[in-house]
């Protein structure tokens, strides 16, 4: 080995910025280091290998981006043009989705609030966010009437639960005349899956939970969420020639695990020969040293069969808040790749289940398992 081994890399030698310049020059042109140049290596991943048609993109949701605007600014797009195939998510970001779609505000306000008196005049807040605690009144109604509906009288996985609601959001968006604005509604139209990991967190849950003291037979079955979403896994690699599965975690927390069980769901407890996700990205502002999983490594994630180890590097974690990056990265993968035909794995979830029974059965045969 010599020098030069280590001084192949691009020279830091940016333009400067002008009026004119883009994001995809801001991008590729002047985030050269630091959390600059993971971002630059997250947007790349992104679109040069997680886009390609035989790859199958998971996104986790934590923290509150949705009353922040990012469900309908980025996530929507992404589901839009087909770069988003499945997703899971807190309780609380769907809720708070729920609100624009069905009529209401959120508005800017400031962390330096007096929070009593906020309590006072009836306004809610999230850090720098604030809202009409009618908001939250009138949301729990819209969902304690649509869990009154015949068709959640059953037990049903979160993706069934969010499909329904999401069929009654876009209901809602069509009468107001305010366009897709919601999570829920673009995926319901689009055929994407969203999982809940712990349903009962939120006020969706709590609004069931309610019903259920009066006779409402709505459960969730969070055995066929574990299956379901290690039956989508499993499809990313087999329904395509060399086909692959790609994790886009946005946060961490329930949401990121829930994502990545699906590969030791798979190995380690159904006893079918895989070797974990082949692309991670994930934005987070959590550190790896205090032993929370939101700061976890891609290469800690290695250890326990979620992540291929030989696919180490197409793993970027960018260490920056959702709501800088996200927009960002939008931006420039809507820039640069034309929408991809949409996989409907909603629309595919018993079929897929029924792949990971047989395959989960021969395991079982050859004494694997």
């Amino acid at each position: 080995m010599t020098k030069d081994r280590y001084l192949r890399g691009r020279a830091i030698e940016p333009r400067p910025i002008t009026a004119s310049t883009t994001i995809v020059e801001l991008v590729e042109e002047h985030f050269l280091a630091y959390n600059a140049g993971r971002l630059h290596e997250a947007c790349r991943l992104f679109v040069e290998k997680m886009l390609e048609e035989n790859v199958t993109v998971g996104m986790s949701l934590t923290g509150a981006l949705t009353p922040a605007g990012l469900g309908m600014s980025a996530i929507v797009p992404l589901i839009e043009h087909g770069f988003v195939d499945w997703i899971v998510s807190t309780g609380a970001n769907l809720y708070h989705d729920t609100h624009f779609a069905i009529g209401f505000t959120m508005h800017r306000g400031t962390p330096h609030a007096d929070d009593v008196e906020l309590r006072r005049h009836g306004v809610v807040r999230i850090y720098d966010i604030f809202f009409d605690y009618d908001v939250l009144l009138s949301t729990d109604r819209f969902y304690y009437e649509v869990i009154s509906q015949p068709e959640f009288q059953r037990e049903m996985g979160t993706a069934e639960f969010h499909h329904l609601v999401g069929k009654y959001v876009l209901e809602r968006e069509r009468l107001l005349g305010r366009g897709m604005r919601s999570i829920l509604s673009a995926a319901y139209h689009y055929g994407v899956p969203i999982y809940t990991p712990a349903p009962g967190d939120s006020s969706i849950g709590m609004n069931v939970a309610a019903k259920a003291l009066l006779g409402n037979h709505l459960k969730f079955d969070v055995a066929r969420d574990v299956n379901e979403t290690a039956a989508i896994v499993l499809g990313a690699k087999r329904d395509y020639p060399n086909g692959k599965s790609a994790v886009f975690i946005l946060g961490g927390g329930s949401p990121k695990n829930f994502l990545l069980q699906t590969e030791p769901q798979l190995q380690e407890v159904l006893g079918i020969e895989e070797r974990g996700h082949d692309y991670f990205l994930q934005i987070t502002d959590a550190r790896p040293d205090t032993g929370g999983l939101s700061g976890a490594t891609p290469s800690e994630a290695v250890s326990w069969g979620k992540v291929d180890p030989d696919r180490l590097p197409d793993a970027v974690t960018v260490y920056l808040d959702t709501t800088v990056a996200l927009p960002i990265l939008t931006a420039y993968a809507l820039a640069k790749r034309p929408p991809r035909r949409h996989k409907r794995l909603y629309d595919r979830r018993e079929e897929l289940l029924a792949r990971l029974r047989r395959e989960y059965e021969k395991a079982r045969a050859r004494g694997e398992f």
